[in-house]
């Protein structure tokens, strides 16, 4: 089996996050002010017709043939949400915003490429924050992943790693590396500066 990224695999292949904001580190409790804002974000981005996905803070390559990946945190959750809604012509309930306030861990997805429809089944994510280990709450891999869209010029398969770590566990204003570990053996970095997201 081979995981596609700019290496062979066993070899460390880092991306640093490319996320273009003004935020001042992940907000784990965001005040009514936060929460404005990111209401305000999404009902934005809906009547400008983005979709809700582009609310997400993104790191890796925009090469549909390298690994990347998407954070979901507390505000990005609300910004999203608050998109969804505006789509249909409502407006976020309180309890559902309360649900995304109140959570207590957040999203961190990945996308890697691999020569094998059942290449990331039982592959592992972790976070690293100064020599630190932070393993995640849950985390699940597509057990069949999907064709390349460019098949069949491209033989290979794109497999979603989906993870989520508990806020209380990681320093939201920290430089992170998240590694995924294809099952196969091998794998794959990404270096997030916390700092930057929202």
């Amino acid at each position: 089996m081979r995981v596609w990224t700019h290496a062979v695999v066993g070899q460390t292949v880092a991306y640093l996050l490319s996320f273009v904001g003004l935020a001042a580190a992940i907000e784990v409790n965001p005040t009514p002010t936060h929460i404005q804002r990111a209401l305000d974000r999404g009902k934005q981005a809906a009547v400008q017709h983005q979709s809700p996905e582009t609310l997400y803070s993104r790191f890796g390559s925009a090469d549909s043939v390298q690994p990347e990946g998407f954070l979901l945190t507390k505000l990005g959750g609300v910004s999203v949400l608050a998109a969804h809604m505006e789509l249909r012509g409502l407006e976020p309930s309180a309890t559902e915003l309360t649900h995304v306030i109140e959570a207590s861990t957040m999203l961190v997805g990945a996308t890697l490429v691999g020569a094998r429809q059942d290449f990331a089944v039982n592959s592992y994510m972790i976070l690293e924050q100064g020599g630190r280990t932070i393993k995640p709450f849950t985390v699940r891999a597509d057990g069949r992943a999907d064709r390349s869209a460019t098949w069949p010029e491209s033989q290979e398969f794109h497999a979603k790693i989906v993870a989520t770590f508990r806020y209380a566990d990681f320093d939201p204003n920290a430089r992170t590396t998240i590694t995924i570990f294809p099952a196969d053996g091998g794998e794959v970095r990404f270096v997030v500066d916390f700092a930057h997201i929202e």
